[in-house]
């Protein structure tokens, strides 16, 4: 493990232009906790630093589609996203918001350093106009067809296809979000970020500073761009949401979102610093701090290149050791959409899976998207937890103390000689704390759980082989040894689990009588001596750490899904075209009446089709309708519906159908009647 030292480590700043979902803390916040709690676990620095991104056009955007002001907007959803961080268990040092004063006067002396010294190229261009909407469309307000990939939807500074990040002008076939109108171009002043001055150092920093130690899907998306050839950025938008821009001659011009964002861990860190009584400058400008940056595949170009760049042309800042960006978390085998409603979302996983949050901090874990884009189902959730959880490491904790507490009313026994079996065991111990900090260091999550998983097992193994509970008829002082063998790898589990599931974590150590305030240093003590539990200490009651997780609670979650899945075909099914043109004495052949229903029932061996009796005013009939899939029989029964009565008789599976109901689509994608607002007499002709 690394000597202690001081860290900086910055979590992407999430838009407050929506809640948070699975694939956020997949890609960003999961790890970076881990990271963190485990760098405090042994003794370092820490200042892990977040906040809300409340500028940008995404925001005007929700605003505007939402009926509200931009204000309205942040201060709505910086509100959930942060109730949820805090909800979940990420351990924010400080979590602010880039609404805030400090950062705007962070963000504009940054811009005036870089003015002043001359780092920015003012440039009179074209950019695309909005005729109608009378606004220039920067970034998310112009849609097109990506340059690089080809995607008909990019954005007009990035492609959340490919990732590639460009300027709108660079699109192809641009039209406005606002209006939907083929945009003009317009002569309009900016001051751009010379990245092509940057471009040998950013390669010599990058592709051979960290060719061996970042990881090869950032190293590979930051050489295509470099190869490509680094051009000057705009740092400036027209728009009237953001910082302002803080020099002459720039009125109703802010700051881009990507110039101002990232300052935001600079100004947070520096809110953090005042209300802890600590230097800010020691986190950014020492040479022994270490700053690493957890972001989304789709933020690499702006940590890695444009940030980077920002930080050597002001020229007081250290840069980022390591960019340990993960890939997308799809779900239920398509890709995440917060404007389709595919996802799952923080702030109701935890309404509906209340005290849980440490399964869905272990299943994003062990199923981390850190080298290639992966899945998340409700099946492997449900898996996850009752077949490792509940299974692995439930039941040997389960078991340690139950056991504990009925041979020895819950007192650590004195052991007596340890065989070769029980020191081998001791001996593994000792690894696990290092094994797992090895592949933490090296951002390797998911391999980290799992060994964490393994000392579970190890425990559990152990337990089964030596089988105390039959020993103990025979020698009672060797039960002794194997429960106090037991019982240091529970305490073991309880500090090195905490990165990973630390309500778990803060439960085992309650259970087992820990001082939590003592175990700050745990982690080196179980490599050096391990006894965290000394004889005689005093265990308390046990309790259940995970609870079996039932199909039906799964299934709901399946069903809720299914049913966003059908309304969005539903919103996108496109209308059938209008059919060949009939003549009037055509249309006045039909003859559409009211009827009720009076009788339902299946038609044998088919999965579709009712057999209906149906009082037409004129007669009653059979019709045969294909709604079994959507109406119970008996639910239909005095429903009234619209007939079309001179359709010509049909047989289907044998029996003889005498018109047909007259149906349609609800948005979700279900079968409706067609029925009368109010109560009708039977037989009253529609047409």
């Amino acid at each position: 493990m690394n000597k202690p030292k001081r860290y900086t480590i910055t979590a992407a700043l999430p838009y407050t232009n929506g809640p948070i979902h699975i694939g956020h803390l997949a890609g960003v916040y999961v790890p970076a906790d881990i990271y963190a709690r485990f760098l405090r676990a042994t003794g370092n620095d820490v200042a892990y630093i977040c906040g809300s991104d409340e500028h940008g056009v995404a925001i005007p955007m929700r605003a505007k589609k939402e009926g509200v002001s931009p204000q309205d907007i942040i201060d709505k959803y910086h509100g959930i996203i942060k109730n949820s961080f805090a909800d979940f268990g990420i351990s924010f040092d400080n979590y602010s918001r880039t609404s805030a004063e400090i950062h705007h006067k962070t963000a504009s002396d940054f811009f005036q350093k870089l003015y002043k010294d001359g780092e920015f190229i003012e440039e009179v261009t074209e950019q695309l106009y909005d005729e109608e909407a009378n606004q220039y469309l920067a970034d998310r307000f112009v849609i097109g067809t990506c340059p690089k990939c080809g995607n008909e939807e990019s954005y007009g500074d990035q492609c959340e296809k490919c990732g590639t990040s460009h300027n709108a002008t660079d699109l192809i076939n641009p039209k406005s979000a606002i209006t939907g109108n083929i945009p003009t171009l317009k002569e309009t002043k900016h001051w751009f970020l010379p990245l092509d001055k940057h471009e040998d150092f950013l390669r010599e920093w990058i592709l051979e500073g960290h060719k061996n130690d970042w990881k090869p899907n950032v190293l590979g998306q930051v050489k295509s761009w470099i190869d490509d050839g680094l051009r000057p950025r705009a740092v400036t938008r027209d728009l009237d949401w953001g910082i302002p821009v803080p020099v002459e001659g720039a009125d109703g011009k802010v700051l881009y979102v990507w110039f101002d964002a990232p300052i935001g861990y600079i100004s947070s860190t520096k809110e953090w610093a005042e209300r802890e009584g600590k230097n800010w400058e020691d986190y950014w400008k020492k040479d022994d701090t270490k700053l690493v940056h957890f972001i989304g595949k789709d933020n690499i170009v702006f940590h890695c290149i444009i940030f980077p760049a920002m930080l050597k042309a002001h020229g007081n800042y250290i840069l980022p050791e390591n960019v340990p960006a993960n890939e997308f978390l799809n779900l239920e085998g398509n890709k995440l959409s917060t404007s389709k409603n595919w996802a799952v979302w923080l702030h109701e996983y935890l309404e509906e899976f209340p005290g849980q949050q440490d399964v869905l901090r272990y299943t994003l874990t062990a199923n981390a998207p850190e080298n290639k884009d992966n899945d998340f189902t409700w099946k492997d959730f449900q898996a996850k937890n009752n077949n490792e959880l509940v299974a692995v490491f439930g039941n040997f904790i389960n078991r340690v103390v139950v056991l504990t507490n009925k041979y020895y009313n819950g007192i650590v026994p004195t052991p007596a000689d340890f065989s070769d079996i029980d020191q081998d065991v001791l001996d593994q111990l000792k690894e696990f704390p290092n094994s797992i900090a090895k592949s933490i260091e090296r951002y390797r999550f998911r391999e980290a759980s799992q060994e964490m998983m393994n000392l579970a097992r190890l425990g559990n193994k152990y337990l089964a082989d030596e089988e105390p509970w039959k020993v103990i008829k025979e020698d009672e002082e060797r039960v002794k040894t194997i429960m106090y063998v037991a019982l240091q790898i529970a305490a073991g589990l309880a500090v090195v689990s905490e990165p990973f599931l630390p309500f778990t974590s803060s439960k085992l150590k309650n259970i087992l009588n820990l001082n939590t305030a003592e175990l700050n240093h745990k982690w080196v003590d179980i490599s050096e001596k391990n006894v965290l539990l000394p004889a005689n200490h005093q265990v308390n009651k046990g309790e259940l750490l995970f609870a079996k997780i039932e199909d039906k609670t799964i299934q709901i979650q399946l069903d809720k899904l299914e049913a966003t899945k059908k309304a969005n075909e539903a919103a996108n099914k496109e209308v059938e075209p209008q059919k060949e043109t009939i003549q009037f004495d055509d249309f006045t052949k039909i003859d559409i009446r009211v009827g009720t229903i009076i009788e339902a029932e299946k038609v044998a061996k088919t999965k579709k089709l009712l057999k209906l009796t149906v009082d037409v005013g004129i007669d009653t009939r059979t019709i045969v309708s294909g709604i079994a899939e959507s109406f119970k029989p008996e639910d239909i029964i005095g429903q009234q519906v619209t007939v079309l009565c001179n359709l010509a008789p049909r047989k289907l599976r044998g029996v003889e159908s005498q018109g047909m109901i007259l149906m349609t689509d609800t948005p979700e994608g279900k079968l409706a009647f067609m029925e009368p607002k109010g109560k009708v007499i039977n037989g009253s002709q529609v047409c």
